[in-house]
């Protein structure tokens, strides 16, 4: 063996590590000087918010409020803003006329707020200049460049909102769960040839999903489910996923591929070397998904009536 291998493997993975954070600044500066650049031309520098005699904090929170009111918990949620700002900002409106807080007559926890007729007449004004402003930045360019700047703002949009996303683990009977399990239980029925019905399926417990015999994340965005993945860890058999489901209003920002790594890892650290999930064959998006993942098909190892595709995977 050449002894001088070892040392230069450490030294090619030096280099590696050192090209990849060199890419990581790359990144966080590009970020930084975007951030720099959207603040400066959206005006949100300013204390009077698209000529309006408050700060785009007042400003958005008027304009999510909405025509039909909000709890306040989901629209603290909704803007991932901590309860004593909203608060600050909710009394600032209110000084001035544009909202009602109150709260509600069953849980006087739980309060509401709603816009006054001066709200909602300050809130059609934004929606205005907010329009003006948007016509500002599109004007100076030509056609082509304007088709390319909306067609990456939406591909940021898509982007941010994909990392807005949170994955926690929570018990299968959590209301969250039971929402995303009831849809999940809705779709599929529409989409199998045969129906659906749980109490047939192989996992009507939710103790198999529940520590220390496995596990079930939610996704949630602005505090919202949009979606599930269960991992079962039985003693004497591979990791196995259940019940993975994105609503369909969140496809498409790669929460899918997501939960099979977060699963993956979690099993990993659960001492599992394979991985294991069976499908329906109505599922061809699923399917496709666990082949890209490097999911290899396998014969059946179990007895689930609604599986047509059995897929393994080894892990590290």
């Amino acid at each position: 063996m050449d002894p001088v291998q070892p040392e230069a493997q450490l030294d090619a993975a030096a280099g590696e590590d050192a090209e990849a954070r060199t890419e990581a600044d790359a990144q966080i500066r590009q970020v930084r000087r975007f951030n720099r650049t959207v603040t400066e031309r959206v005006g949100v520098l300013h204390d009077h918010y698209l000529g309006q005699d408050r700060p785009i904090g007042e400003a958005r929170l008027l304009w999510e409020i909405g025509e039909q009111g909000q709890d306040v918990r989901r629209l603290r949620e909704r803007l991932g803003l901590d309860s004593g700002y909203v608060s600050r900002l909710l009394r600032s409106l209110e000084a001035d006329g544009l909202v009602t807080v109150e709260p509600q007559p069953r849980d006087r926890r739980v309060r509401t707020v709603r816009l006054t007729d001066a709200g909602r007449a300050e809130r059609a004004a934004l929606d205005t200049r907010s329009d003006e402003l948007a016509a500002s930045l599109l004007e100076p360019l030509n056609t082509t460049q304007r088709a390319r700047l909306v067609a990456a703002m939406a591909e940021v949009d898509r982007l941010l909102t994909a990392a807005t996303v949170t994955l926690d683990a929570v018990d299968p009977d959590h209301p969250d769960a039971r929402y995303c399990l009831r849809s999940y239980y809705a779709e599929i029925r529409e989409r199998f040839d045969t129906g659906f019905d749980p109490a047939r399926s192989l996992l009507p417990d939710a103790g198999e999903l529940r520590s220390p015999r496995g596990l079930f994340l939610v996704a949630r965005l602005h505090g919202e489910p949009i979606g599930c993945a269960g991992l079962k860890l039985p003693t004497d058999a591979p990791g196995e996923i259940k019940r993975m489901w994105v609503a369909p209003q969140a496809r498409g920002l790669g929460l899918g591929r997501r939960f099979l790594a977060e699963l993956e890892a979690r099993a990993a650290r659960h001492g599992r070397t394979v991985l294991r999930l069976d499908t329906n064959r109505a599922l061809t998006a699923a399917i496709g998904l666990y082949h890209s993942y490097g999911f290899q098909e396998v014969a059946a190892f179990n007895g689930e009536p609604y599986a047509h595709h059995w897929f393994e995977k080894r892990i590290g």
